[in-house]
């Protein structure tokens, strides 16, 4: 994964066009999402990128959480700080937040171990929906807006035993499902392994909104499209 090719870095500035955030959805994460399509009109930069961006600018540390407050669009400038901090916030030019990192314990440059980190934890993304997201709606009876699918992350967090490592894998350990009305999160737990051990934890949560009733042929149709539009890249067709 050549990571530089998903982003543009002037100095401490740091932008994403369409194309190049769209590309990283689909070919590293397996992500489908129509909102990382390049003419989506509510179109935004997976928080995949970001994480991945943000541990290969700052290096891995064996804790780290990252809290989302913002969508990242292709006309949004972000302000990498040149810090040794344990927190830190990441703002656009105009002083807008749309992320918190917050950090603890040894630190690790290694390339081959940040590589191997945030391949794996991309490519879980890629298993999400539907695999994940369709039988947790099932079993509590909602979905999500199948016209107009919107699933975001709210935060995402990893804690190694030692970085002392090769590589890192991940394994799904549980599922939950919290409801609030119209909006819902899901919570992923995994256990982050290496050669057949385990050497962490780690957790994504994503904020589910317009929920609904639901309606298994309209999710059977949304899972179809999003299977034939996976099908149609990776035969080397557009997505879109």
């Amino acid at each position: 994964m050549k990571l530089e090719n998903y982003y543009n870095l002037e100095g401490s500035r740091i932008s994403f066009s369409r194309q190049q955030a769209s590309d990283f959805a689909k070919s590293v994460a397996g992500d489908f999402n129509t909102i990382h399509d390049v003419d989506s009109k509510r179109f935004c930069v997976p928080g995949d990128l970001l994480f991945c961006v943000i541990i290969n600018h700052y290096g891995l540390r064996q804790t780290m959480g990252f809290s989302f407050s913002g969508m990242v669009g292709d006309d949004v400038t972000l302000i990498l700080p040149e810090i040794e901090a344990r927190e830190i916030s990441i703002y656009d030019e105009h002083d807008k937040k749309y992320l918190d990192v917050s950090t603890n314990g040894d630190r690790s440059c290694e390339p081959a171990l940040i590589e191997s980190l945030t391949r794996s934890y991309v490519e879980f993304s890629g298993h999400t929906f539907p695999h994940v997201l369709v039988p947790l709606m099932r079993e509590h009876n909602v979905m999500i807006n199948t016209e107009r699918p919107l699933v975001i992350y709210d935060h995402m967090r990893i804690s190694l035993d030692t970085l002392d490592l090769q590589s890192v894998e991940l394994e799904l350990s549980e599922s939950l499902f919290r409801l609030y009305g119209k909006r819902g999160d899901v919570a992923l737990n995994y256990d982050l392994t290496s050669n057949g051990k385990t050497v962490g934890k780690g957790q994504k949560k994503m904020v589910l909104s317009g929920l609904r009733e639901y309606d298994q042929q309209r999710i059977d149709a949304l899972v179809e499209t999003y299977t034939e539009r996976k099908r149609r890249y990776l035969n080397g067709g557009q997505a879109n």
